[in-house]
This record gives structure tokens, C-alpha cells and sequence, in this order.
């Protein structure tokens, strides 16, 4: 846990003042710096470590005057260790050095010296987002999903140039913790903005023009949660590189973590219902059921699945790089093959004609045949799972909610039934360490629940 500890210097300035000294402590991590606000010795409680404000109601003007001052003085530094702690908690922790408090303290007083606008001046809000996915180089799939968040704030600014009946467009070193508020209010109600200007909404591109229905759906906590996640981490990369001088999530108060319920997942019994059900009279389906199974057997995202080819087979395992965490922790995931995987691959050779291990279509498609062979071989359990808009609980059956990511839930779900390791299944499921996600699968076994519970008997 981090700590502030502040003391007065011995040293003092032309008023016979003394500054405040503020010391950041977080494990072996221990810089300090001069706050740059200076106060007289007599007004420091050291003990509380806090300036003196006299509580007197009626004052002479100077008197009044020193109040006001020694009241400032205090609000910047209640200012200074807010902006400290907002910085350490969104910084990198390896290049923290002896004099980042020293910079981040004169960033706070000095800002025209970090703030290089003036370099990026001629780009707009969404050019500089351009030049944040160019230089930051991330797979397709996660450019993919922040081009969600840039169409989302394009829409913002016309539905308020619309509100406000002028033209309003977002400016980095405008945004606030206010702005960031407004924003999460317009991306939960968006689909009642919609109504309200449905000729408007028929002017917004929504994906390129690309999407089937022009109404945007209601969104959940974990879905503006994920959105503001690259906000977030979009605005730190500003900061870091001077085009940014505020951090606006620091002031923010509204939702900061994403929150799910326990994962369910298929019994190895009823996989092996799926795997076997004769589908010879729908060729089709068969097929996708075929890659079904060999992702619930090698537990990988359906993101990677489609990239495979001969050449991730390696002495008997599949092995790739999960396509989610290559930018930021590239791992080598290599999961041996048992016989059901090796014969599905063997039955498939060569009948992708672009050389994918399977003649895989699109992940919609996919997800969309799932359900109907969940349907057609009656595995119907009722789960408990939590509404992704409202977040309440809901009893669905598995053919309705049923998806990719079933399979992958059910790879590790059994995997940690048997040897209860998170460490070893992580190391097969690609599952980073310390992964929230993971973590999640230690409460779904009801077997070591009735276990635990007869041992007191």
C-alpha cells in the first residue's frame, strides 16, 4: 500500500519559509521531492503532518489574507499527492526512477515545459488516435476493437453538436473527469439517443456502413468498462509522449473494473454427447461441430483457432501465440494433442484450400451453428449466468447462450476439476498469471464443494 509522508526542510527562502518535503513509499519503491509549497514553521503540524489554518471567525484583512494562502497551500497539496498516486497507479512500475516524483511535481507547476502540442497541433482528437494504433502496432483483432471505441466518440460529438446546437469536438487537453462521465452517460443510453434522433442516427456511420441494423443496442457496465480501458490506456500513451498535460480518469468516479459471474461449462459427458451425435444427414454442421470439439480439447479463443495450420502442430501439440496478449506478454502456448484431436486433424487434411487446419467460415456463423447443435443434440442444461446489460442473474439453457467461447470455458473447466493446479492449466490455456478471468474457474466445482462439505461429517 502506497504512503505519503511529509516534513518541513530545514532550509528556508527569502520569506523565512520552510518547503514542504513529500516522501512516496510502495513497496521497494521510495523517491522524494520538495512540493514546491512553502509555509511558515509555525504553521506546520507535524505531528498530523498538515498545515495550521486558524479557525477564527473574524479576522483583520491580513490576517483573512495569510488564511486564504495557508488554505491554498494545503489544497495543493492534497492536490500533489492525488495526482502522485493517480500517476504511480497508471505508470509502468519498471520506469519509475528517483526523480519521476520530481517530474511529476513539476509537470503540476510547470506544464507549458511538457506539453508538446504545439508538434501535433494540426492533428485533430482522431488523428492523433490514428497515430496511437500506427505506432503502438496491435494485432487485428484488438485494432478491430478500438476502432469500436473511435466510432462510438465520433457519434458522441455529433449527438452533442446536436444537443448543443453547435459544433463541439473533443480536445485532449479539454477532456475532463466531467467529459468522461458524459461520455459513459451517452454510451449507456445510446439506444434511446437513437430514438430521439432517428435522423441523425441515419447520417452516423456506425461500422463503416457495414452494419445490418442502424440501432445500437444497449450496453452493460463490462462493455463500457472495456471501452473506457482503451480510453484510459489511449490518454496515458498521450501523457507519456507531452501531447497530453491532464489525466481525466483521475477524477473519474464511475465504473473502473469489469465484473462476471462464475463460468459455466460443459461436463466432459455432455462434449462427448455433441462429439458423437450422428449429423451425417447435415454435412454442414458437422463440420463445425468437428471444430467445436477440437477447440474444447485444445481450449484455445476462437481468434487463434481460425489462424491455425499444419505448421502449429509441433511433436504432437499445438503449439501458437494467443493472438489477445502477443503486444503486451508474447507466450509460446503448446497443448499435447490426444487421439480425438489428432484424428480431427487428420480427417480434415487439406481441406481448407487456404491451409487452415479446418475449413473454418466466420465466427458469427459459427457461433450461430453452435446453438443449433446444442439444440439438435438436446444439451439444454439450465445455467445460471448475469445479464451483460442489466447485470442480473438469469437461468438461460445452454442451446440459447451457447458459443466459441464455450469451448475454451470448457477445456479449463474440466482441466481444473481434475488437478485443481491454476498455474499448470493457465500454462495450457494461455491464461496469464494472476488473469482475472482465470481466477473465476476456482468457484465452478461443485464436486470439491461436496467434498469439502462431507469432510465435516
Amino acid at each position: 500500500m502506497a504512503t505519503f509522508t511529509l516534513r518541513l526542510s530545514r532550509k528556508k527562502n527569502d520569506l523565512g519559509y520552510s518547503e514542504v518535503m513529500i516522501r512516496f513509499r510502495h513497496g521497494k519503491i521510495d523517491v522524494y521531492s520538495g512540493s514546491g509549497v512553502y509555509i511558515p514553521i509555525d504553521k506546520w503540524d507535524a505531528e498530523k503532518e498538515t498545515i495550521i489554518i486558524p479557525n477564527i471567525r473574524v479576522m483583520s484583512p491580513e490576517k483573512t489574507a495569510e488564511k486564504k494562502l495557508l488554505e491554498k497551500s494545503q489544497d495543493n497539496l492534497n492536490e500533489l499527492k492525488s495526482i502522485i498516486s493517480s500517476s504511480f497507479n497508471e505508470a509502468d512500475k519498471g520506469d519509475i526512477e528517483k526523480d519521476w516524483m520530481f517530474k511529476v511535481i513539476d509537470k503540476y507547476y510547470h506544464p507549458e515545459k511538457y506539453d508538446k502540442r504545439n508538434e501535433v497541433k494540426k492533428l485533430s482528437f482522431f488523428e492523433i488516435m490514428e497515430d496511437y494504433l500506427q505506432k503502438r502496432k496491435f494485432s487485428d483483432v484488438r485494432e478491430k476493437n478500438f476502432r469500436v471505441l473511435i466510432r462510438a466518440l465520433k457519434r458522441y460529438e455529433k449527438v452533442v453538436s446536436k444537443i448543443k446546437r453547435q459544433q463541439y469536438s473533443l480536445e485532449l487537453n479539454k477532456i475532463t473527469a466531467d467529459t468522461i462521465s458524459d461520455i459513459e452517460s451517452f454510451l449507456r443510453n445510446e439506444h434511446n439517443l437513437c430514438k430521439e434522433y432517428p435522423a441523425l442516427y441515419k447520417e452516423l456511420p456506425l461500422i463503416d456502413g457495414k452494419r445490418k441494423s442502424p440501432e445500437p443496442k444497449p450496453r452493460g457496465n463490462n462493455t463500457i468498462c472495456a471501452l473506457f480501458n482503451k480510453l484510459r490506456a489511449f490518454f496515458n500513451w498521450c501523457f507519456d509522449k507531452g501531447i497530453m498535460i491532464n489525466r481525466p480518469f483521475a477524477g473519474y468516479d464511475g465504473i473502473t473494473t469489469e465484473k462476471y459471474g462464475t463460468p459455466y461449462y460443459l461436463s466432459l459427458d455432455e462434449r462427448n454427447i455433441i462429439a458423437d451425435f450422428d449429423l451425417s444427414n447435415r454435412p454442414y454442421l458437422a463440420i463445425q461441430r468437428d471444430i467445436f470439439i477440437f477447440q474444447c480439447l485444445i481450449g484455445c479463443r476462437v481468434s487463434d483457432l481460425i489462424k491455425m495450420t499444419s505448421d502449429n502442430v509441433i511433436r504432437g501439440a499445438i503449439e501458437y501465440i494467443p493472438n489477445k496478449t502477443k503486444d503486451d506478454k508474447p507466450l509460446v502456448v503448446r497443448v499435447p494433442l490426444n487421439d480425438r484431436a489428432k484424428d480431427l486433424i487428420k480427417k480434415y487434411n487439406g481441406v481448407d484450400k487456404q491451409g487452415m487446419l479446418f475449413p473454418f467460415i466466420s465466427e458469427q456463423k459459427y457461433n450461430k451453428d453452435i446453438k443449433q447443435i446444442f439444440t439438435l443434440c438436446d444439451v439444454n442444461r439450465l445455467v445460471t449466468i448475469q445479464n451483460p446489460t442489466t447485470g442480473d442473474e438469469e437461468k438461460r439453457p445452454l442451446n440459447e447462450i451457447a458459443s466459441s467461447h464455450l469451448a475454451r470455458r470448457t477445456f479449463v473447466g474440466n482441466l481444473y476439476k481434475q488437478v485443481k493446479d491454476p498455474n499448470l492449466v493457465g500454462s495450457l490455456s494461455g491464461h496469464t498469471e494472476g488473469s482475472k478471468a482465470f481466477a473465476r474457474y476456482r468457484d465452478i466445482d461443485e464436486e470439491m464443494k461436496t467434498e469439502l462439505v462431507k469432510m465435516l461429517e
